[in-house]
């Protein structure tokens, strides 16, 4: 697998009627994609839901930083606890 390092990508999404652009890395929208698929939605439809939870926060982010955080949050809900270190006894 080739580095993720890229640039921002800017695409057209659509929000509640509205036409926007979003930047997001190669990579993000790569995984905003498999969210939709997995979620079974238009990636406009999750755009627009992770926009009106953006918009409740006490301090909103940025759209392209909430769908940033979105998904590593979606992606860290997705992964099994770490197990606590064994304790060495001496």
């Amino acid at each position: 697998m080739p580095a993720p390092y890229h640039p921002p990508v800017k695409r057209s999404v659509e929000i509640a009627g509205h036409k926007t652009s979003i930047s997001l890395e190669p990579l993000f929208w790569e995984m905003l994609r498999e969210a939709a698929e997995a979620e079974g939605v238009p990636v406009n439809a999750l755009v627009a839901r992770i926009d009106e939870e953006r918009i409740a926060a006490d301090t909103p982010p940025g759209l392209a930083g909430a769908i940033r955080i979105w998904l590593v949050a979606r992606m860290k809900k997705g992964r099994p606890r770490l197990r606590p270190p064994l304790s060495h006894s001496s």
